[in-house]
């Protein structure tokens, strides 16, 4: 049976012309303003954090838009490209990875940084991406939901990066790493059953774990069941915090006037403490506003990856976005007492490059994901 004459009017071979510079680019305009919107406010919160420090915030402008220019570079490049990609990113983080043991620079007693002479970097802060990309391009190529046998390779590839950064030592981002290869796994379709299976043996070789942290990783633990016990110490961090929290009531201080960071009782304000900024300047009203904003990246990341047309992307733009979640739920959970103080920044509020590099490359990931979608037929 012949074709409707009028379905022959745009060749299969021939895509249709972007219509806007946005689409040219490869931007999700809806992503892009949330995330355009959320980094101006870290920006402002930043500024009353530092206390006007010129100087550090006019780094993290640079930052924010080194970062920005390398999500639209990433968000160009097609997500078959970045399957192929994959296995190499992979090896190369890990070659990297193993090099930091070896020649990394230290830095406050971790060993976390290659110097390249002109610039600093952090291998950990990639694997953070490639993880997800390996597993992915793994988990693509086997019948779903995963056997036992691509489990177990999975929880390998996943593995082999997560030790060495503990090997820095630096647990925090090694759970993060660790998180964002489990959710891939997660979404792969793995049976709740399997999983429950998963935490009980983790609960049950929990004490057998105990004893290979490191002294001061066992402190925060402590710290977390009772912060008080040493309130000018291990506990101060978190008390102050939870103080200015508490202190801000429902609508803030207000701008540059939270007590708790402008007076330096809050330490680390700039950076893993900057939720705590937001709840004392800003109060309840600031903070539901800023967790709304998160809220809305979080779902478009994954309608992203309900609209992506094959396993690699799906999986990878719900890793993406689910890693994003991981980073707020445990910046704001340690934040606020809920969970043991590890090194987590806000993501896109807290100061910091490498961090912002990442996740903006995640973002860029994700709009290559969505614009690059072959749109079928209505």
């Amino acid at each position: 049976m012949n074709l409707p004459h009028r379905a022959a009017a745009l060749p299969p071979s021939e895509p249709a012309r972007p219509r806007c510079l946005l689409a040219r680019l490869h931007l999700d305009l809806p992503l892009l303003t949330a995330l355009l919107l959320l980094s101006g406010f870290g920006l402002l919160v930043l500024y009353s954090a530092s206390g006007g420090n010129p100087g550090l915030f006019k780094r993290q402008i640079f930052h924010l838009g080194l970062a920005l220019v390398v999500m639209m570079m990433v968000a160009r490049i097609h997500p078959r490209t970045l399957y192929r990609w994959s296995p190499h990113l992979y090896l190369a983080a890990l070659a990297a990875l193993a090099l930091v043991l070896m020649t990394g620079t230290v830095s406050k007693g971790a060993q976390r940084w290659l110097d390249l002479g002109v610039i600093r970097v952090q291998p950990s802060e990639l694997a953070k991406l490639t993880t997800p990309m390996m597993v992915a391009w793994y988990l693509a190529r086997q019948k779903l939901p995963p056997n036992w046998r691509a489990l177990l390779v999975s929880l390998v590839l996943i593995a082999l990066p997560a030790v060495l950064i503990v090997r820095e030592p630096d647990l925090g981002t090694a759970i993060l790493v660790a998180a964002s290869g489990l959710i891939v796994l997660f979404l792969a379709g793995v049976s709740w059953r399997l999983i429950g299976g998963l935490l009980v043996i983790l609960a049950a070789a929990a004490p057998l774990a105990w004893h290979f942290l490191e002294d001061y990783q066992r402190q925060r633990v402590l710290t977390f069941l009772n912060p008080e016990n040493d309130p000018l110490g291990s506990g101060y961090h978190i008390i102050q915090s939870m103080i200015a929290i508490g202190s801000g009531g429902v609508y803030g201080k207000g701008w540059l006037n939270g007590t708790q960071s402008q007076l330096a009782f809050l330490p680390e304000r700039h950076t893993d403490f900057i939720f705590a900024v937001v709840g004392e300047e800003f109060g309840l009203v600031g903070v539901a506003a800023l967790l709304g904003l998160y809220a809305f990246i979080i779902l478009r990341g994954l309608y992203i990856a309900i609209q992506a047309q094959d396993s690699y992307s799906r999986l990878l733009a719900g890793a993406v976005t689910l890693v994003f979640f991981v980073y707020l739920f445990v910046n704001t959970g340690m934040v606020s007492g809920l969970l043991p103080v590890v090194g987590v920044p806000l993501p896109l509020v807290s100061y910091g490059g490498t961090s912002l590099l990442t996740l903006m490359t995640g973002f860029g990931i994700l709009m290559s994901i969505h614009t690059h979608r072959k749109l079928l037929p209505q």
